[in-house]
């Protein structure tokens, strides 16, 4: 059984529909790529994993549980799906420990020292624990990001969800951001990461979802997707050069 199975999901806003109709499992202990132009509903997929935005119908299911009705306890299942911001949505008045303690103590309930203790797990984890008590305007959008993955991981979440995690990064942050999440690959993160970046996508997939008009258009690694000439949404994305890599 798949960790997360997405079966017949709709969103709609008004009048148009963004999502349309989806099929898809998250394996575990993998890392699902979520790829495709501007406005396709990808990023609106990753939100409806965790009701950011809610359903207008169909079934997602959480190691068989599902997660879509009015009965649900959102705040508790967002514990169980982490979630990192394109901008990192970090706290500017915490620190990185703070920031990553936060949710901790106010929803586990832990002490300050469990919390600290669980926080700094995390942060040595991703080479962040000389920066704990800086502020987000002192780190690097490299560390920015480090940070907004410890605090989602602090959770131990069931599946961490990643939205357009290197738009925000140079070159040099976006090879630092692939390795690191590689890691987490490594040691079994599963993973869902929205995003148009080619070389991370390259770098970390297991496989790719496709998306085109709310829909999945294909399913496969992204070696077999960027060397499908013969159809022309497949080769207007991912262009001349990834046909011919």
């Amino acid at each position: 059984m798949a960790l997360i199975e997405i079966r017949r999901l709709v969103k709609t806003f008004g009048d148009r529909e963004v999502i349309c109709g989806i099929d898809l499992d998250i394996e575990e202990g993998g890392v699902t790529v979520v790829m495709g132009p501007s406005g396709c509903g990808k990023s609106t997929l990753l939100r409806c994993l965790n009701r950011l935005v809610e359903p207008t119908s169909g079934s997602i299911r959480l190691r068989g549980q599902e997660i879509t009705g009015p009965g649900v306890d959102v705040r508790a299942l967002r514990q169980s799906i982490g979630f990192v911001f394109q901008q990192f949505a970090l706290y500017r008045h915490l620190t990185v420990l703070d920031n990553v303690t936060l949710a901790l103590r106010k929803l586990r309930g832990m002490s300050r020292v469990q919390a600290e203790s669980r926080a700094m797990h995390e942060l040595a984890r991703l080479e962040l624990a000389g920066h704990r008590n800086d502020f987000p305007a002192q780190l690097s959008g490299g560390q920015k990001q480090r940070a907004a993955i410890a605090r989602a991981l602090a959770m131990d979440p069931a599946v961490l969800l990643l939205d357009e995690p290197t738009s925000a990064l140079d070159p040099v942050l976006t090879r630092e951001v692939c390795a690191l999440i590689n890691r987490l690959y490594l040691d079994n993160v599963t993973m869902v990461c929205v995003t148009h970046d080619l070389y991370l996508a390259r770098y970390i997939s297991d496989r790719v979802a496709f998306m085109d008009a709310g829909r999945i258009h294909a399913l496969d690694s992204i070696a077999n997707l960027s060397r499908r000439p013969d159809d022309p949404k497949l080769r207007a994305f991912f262009g001349r050069e990834g046909m011919e890599k």
